[in-house]
């Protein structure tokens, strides 16, 4: 009974210092990065507009909110995740762009196939080759799922435009302070 009654006094004691007046009361956690689009919610359907089902699709909107106050750049990948292309391990590249500055709050809808962008941020080529947004375009049967990933760094990359993502992902190894996906999914 003796040991019962001295870890209630000390819990009691615990508690009361921890309340004791004059304290500073501890800082609310920082919102996450958010990454989100007007076309489709998280883990719904990517309209037509934006897949191959459309004569000249385009790449979604996307904006994103509750920036760290580190971040330099960001960096933005989009991948299908159920493609296992010429049985490797890597999966489908649909999209990166790299270096788009800080201050930059989206990308805008349609954003042109040109390697460099008007704000200095850099669209690679994705796993066909070409440079830009390459649309969604499942054959027939499941879903498949498009992850666009965008990462807040505290540093500019120092790759070129002929970088692959694995040039990029090691090139973003220790320097990323946030990172938010969201995930749109297709098939014909």
């Amino acid at each position: 009974m003796r040991l019962i009654s001295t870890i209630l006094m000390a819990c009691l004691a615990g508690s009361a210092f921890a309340q004791q007046p004059g304290a500073p009361p501890k800082a609310a956690p920082r919102p996450a990065l958010t990454l989100s689009t007007t076309a489709f919610e998280d883990g719904g359907v990517i309209p037509n507009k934006y897949t191959g089902m459309d004569a000249h699709p385009g790449s979604p909107m996307l904006a994103w909110t509750n920036v760290p106050a580190d971040v330099v750049t960001f960096v933005m990948i989009m991948h299908d995740t159920d493609v296992a292309a010429q049985k490797k391990a890597e999966d489908n590249l649909h999209w990166m762009v790299f270096n788009i500055p800080t201050g930059t709050t989206g990308l805008p809808e349609g954003v042109p196939p040109t390697i460099n962008l008007p704000d200095g941020a850099i669209q690679a080529k994705h796993s066909r080759g070409a440079v830009g947004y390459m649309a969604p375009g499942a054959p027939p049967g499941p879903y498949h799922h498009y992850i666009f990933e965008l990462y807040g760094l505290d540093t500019k990359l120092d790759v070129g435009s002929d970088a692959t993502r694995a040039d990029v992902l090691k090139a973003m190894d220790g320097h990323v302070v946030a990172k938010a996906s969201m995930t749109g999914r297709f098939h014909r």
